[in-house]
C-alpha cells in the first residue's frame, strides 16, 4: 500500500500519516522530519536545508529526491509506505514517478488534506515544542499547565524558527504557487481523493481509513 498525503503546511498530514502508519503497519516517510534531523545533527545536507526551511522556502530537488530514493530502497518499505508532503513540485513528482517505475512500484492513493489558510496561520504559530524531550503543545488546542514549561519533563517550551507568522504565510504562498500544481499532475494520472483537514482529528482519520480500505 503506497500512499501520498498532500496538503498545505499545518493541515495535519504528519499527524494523520503517523496514525495510518501504525494502523496499516507501513512506514511514514516525512521529508520534513528527516531534514530537521539532519539540521539538528549539523550534517552537510542539514546545513543546506536549514537556510531554506527558516526562510520558508523549499530545499533543492536533489536533496529531497536523494533522501526519498534511499529511503524507499530500505527493507521496511517492502510492503508499502506513506509519503508525507512529498512530492512538493511537479519536477519532484516526475522524478518520483520515474523512480517508482524503475522499481516496478506505483502509488495506490494520492490524498489531498485541505485546510483554510487563515486557520492554518493560527494553528502553526501557536505550536510549541519542549526543547528537552520534544513533546508538542499548542497555546490554544493543547495547552501545557505552565505556558513556558513541559508538563512531562519541565523543559523549556520553544517556538520553531519556521513557525513565525511571516514565515508561515511565506510557506503557504510557496505551497500554492509551487506545490498545488502537483495535484493537477496526479489528477492527470487517475485522480485524487480529498479530505477536509479542518474537521476534528478522529473524523479526518476515519475519512482516510475509508479511502484506504
Amino acid at each position: 500500500m503506497n500512499l501520498i498525503f498532500m496538503g498545505p503546511p499545518g493541515a495535519g498530514k504528519g499527524t494523520q500519516a503517523r496514525r495510518i502508519a501504525e494502523k496499516y503497519a507501513i512506514p511514514q516517510l516525512s521529508t520534513g522530519d528527516m531534514l530537521r534531523a539532519a539540521v539538528k545533527a549539523g550534517t552537510p545536507v542539514g546545513l543546506q536545508a536549514k537556510a531554506a526551511m527558516e526562510s520558508g522556502g523549499l530545499v533543492t530537488d536533489a536533496i529531497v529526491v536523494g533522501i526519498i530514493g534511499d529511503r524507499i530502497a530500505e527493507a521496511d518499505c517492502a510492503n508499502g509506505f506513506i509519503l508525507d508532503g512529498f512530492p512538493r513540485t511537479v519536477a519532484q513528482a516526475e522524478a518520483l514517478d520515474g523512480m517508482l517505475r524503475e522499481r516496478n512500484l506505483h502509488i495506490d492513493h494520492v490524498i489531498d488534506i485541505t485546510a483554510d489558510d487563515e486557520a492554518l496561520v493560527a494553528r502553526i504559530t501557536g505550536r510549541r515544542t519542549c526543547g528537552k524531550c520534544g513533546e508538542g503543545y499548542h497555546i490554544q488546542f493543547k495547552k501545557p499547565a505552565s505556558p513556558e514549561a513541559c508538563d512531562h519533563c519541565g523543559g523549556a517550551l520553544v517556538t520553531r524558527a519556521d513557525d513565525t507568522e511571516e514565515t508561515v504565510r511565506n510557506r503557504l504562498s510557496v505551497y500554492h504557487a509551487q506545490t498545488a500544481p502537483v495535484l493537477n499532475f496526479y489528477r492527470g494520472k487517475g485522480g485524487i481523493e480529498t479530505v477536509d483537514g479542518m474537521q476534528e482529528m478522529n473524523t479526518v482519520f476515519g475519512a482516510l481509513c475509508a479511502i484506504i480500505g
